[in-house]
């Protein structure tokens, strides 16, 4: 897999975040309703992922909720 850096401000995430989010809307639930329309689910997983990952990005370390796993006997 190859990375590649990319320097952008915090508003160009939140924009870019709120695009893709509203892609991966259309692809999951308004394409499909359309004649001859393929869904790529493993596309569709990558796109909700990457989404996920850039709201990620843009939550202040303070708003972050640790994560509490209990055991359950």
């Amino acid at each position: 897999m190859n990375v590649l850096t990319l320097k952008l401000t915090i508003r160009e995430v939140e924009l870019l975040a709120a695009l893709a989010s509203d892609q991966m809307f259309r692809r999951e639930f308004i394409d499909p309703k359309f004649p001859g329309y393929r869904a790529n689910q493993g596309d569709l997983a990558l796109g909700k992922g990457l989404v996920n990952r850039l709201r990620t990005l843009l939550t202040p370390p303070s708003a972050k909720k640790p994560v509490v796993i209990e055991r359950v006997a």
